[in-house]
């Protein structure tokens, strides 16, 4: 296999990462709170930021360093990524069932169609309710956060990539960086894919949108715990090494 090849394999990797069952319950969990196709693709995208930083800085220290990078770490990180997703979850959940939400469907001229969602847990009278909302264009910091917690957790998997093959150093940077392009790209493609049939749903009515919000936080919570299920034994002894 030629140098150019694997860095091309690297960036194919990237966008099927993005298909990984713990990035899909983390991004759809997020998608929730979206409002448009384009609100969700930046959350996606800010996700996939976030997560290649965090691959880059720790694959660029361990690479450059030439150190080891402990198993039971790997597994420790992949716990943490479990109890995220569960919280990401139970939140999704405790909003539909807690919260008196409402939702319609409206445009404005420079955003276009998307929905509107709100509580209306204090508020009895549903017609007094003020419905006047602002559309924020950057980066949600909520999504960053959770993608750099994703991307400590998928370290250890892409560094055995990035080195498996008779590579330089530089190769293995580059490849590390195309790996984490082809993240961002595939996280952004499936956000799209995620938001629609979560307008179509709020377009059905609420009750639709409320059983599709709960089928999401219910996947996003067996997701992670199935995480911490598997990661538990890793947590164990690198408690008992302390």
């Amino acid at each position: 296999m030629t140098a150019l090849s694997a860095l091309f394999i690297g960036f194919i990797l990237g966008l099927r990462h993005a298909l990984d069952a713990d990035h899909i319950a983390a991004v759809a969990a997020l998608a929730t709170r979206s409002r448009s196709i384009r609100e969700t693709v930046r959350t996606g995208i800010a996700w996939g930021f976030g997560h290649s930083v965090t691959l880059l800085a720790v694959c660029l220290f361990i690479i450059i360093l030439q150190i080891p990078f402990p198993e039971n770490i790997s597994g420790a990180l992949e716990f943490l990524v479990g109890l995220i997703l569960i919280w990401l979850g139970l939140d999704v959940i405790l909003r539909v069932i807690r919260k008196r939400i409402h939702v319609h469907v409206h445009s404005h001229v420079d955003t276009g169609r998307h929905i509107h969602f709100h509580s209306h847990l204090d508020e009895p009278d549903h017609t007094k309710s003020i419905h006047d909302h602002e559309h924020h264009s950057n980066l949600p910091s909520r999504a960053v956060v959770i993608g750099t917690m994703h991307g400590l957790a998928g370290s250890a998997a892409l560094l055995l990539l990035s080195t498996s093959q008779k590579t330089s150093i530089s190769e293995a940077i580059i490849y590390v960086i195309l790996f984490g392009a082809g993240s961002i790209i595939g996280m952004g493609i499936l956000s799209a894919i995620i938001a629609w049939p979560i307008m179509a749903s709020a377009r059905k009515g609420i009750n639709i949108f409320k059983k599709f919000n709960l089928f999401i936080g219910g996947f996003t919570t067996l997701v992670g715990t199935l995480f911490i299920t598997h990661s538990f034994n890793h947590v164990k002894e690198l408690l008992a090494n302390l």
